[in-house]
């Protein structure tokens, strides 16, 4: 699967992220109310975001959102832990948007154009969220994930933070409200 392509949409445009996008990732990922809910409440703060950013460039797979119409970068998402097994999954997470651009349409979009590109190579896409973090689990309802049953716990701000798996495959992407 190609973790790193460049997907567009009538409003979005996702590309690999680059390290000259830096100044403007951070630009958004310096709002803390971006943050306010995640378990990772702390990454606004430069250091934790330069450590997620670098991250995110060392292990390929993230994608750097544009606004169409403005050009500006508003956020970002990633595909990683590609798995081969049974049909094959990824994940995609690690995702965030400017607050100017939060209410549905953009995260919609940005998943539309993901899922479709995964889907294409794997059966199955897997998201794994906060267990408390209410607004990431609505917007995983509202584009047609579904909870497995899989809990986990990952550090987060330096505490055990425990997460749910939601997952979307072929047929419920095909039959769902991203469809």
């Amino acid at each position: 699967m190609n973790r790193q392509p460049v997907l567009e949409g009538e409003r979005l445009l996702l590309r690999p992220l680059r390290p000259d996008d830096w100044a403007a990732l951070y630009g958004v990922a310096s709002d803390s109310l971006i943050w306010a809910l995640h378990p990772a409440h702390d990454r606004w703060r430069e250091p934790v975001f330069r450590a997620f950013f670098d991250d995110a460039l060392a292990h390929g797979g993230a994608l750097a959102a544009i606004d169409k119409a403005s050009g500006a970068l508003i956020g970002s998402s990633r595909f990683q832990n590609h798995d081969c097994a049974g049909g094959g999954s990824v994940e995609i997470g690690w995702t965030f948007l400017a607050r100017s651009h939060w209410g549905g349409a953009w995260n919609r979009a940005m998943k539309r154009l993901m899922i479709g590109h995964a889907l294409g190579a794997v059966a199955q896409v897997r998201f794994v969220v906060g267990a408390d973090n209410l607004r990431s689990r609505r917007a995983m309802e509202k584009i047609g994930g579904h909870l497995t049953g899989v809990r986990e716990t990952r550090m987060m701000a330096g505490m055990p933070v425990e997460h749910v798996h939601y997952a979307i495959t072929r047929a419920s992407f095909a039959a769902g409200p991203l469809a």
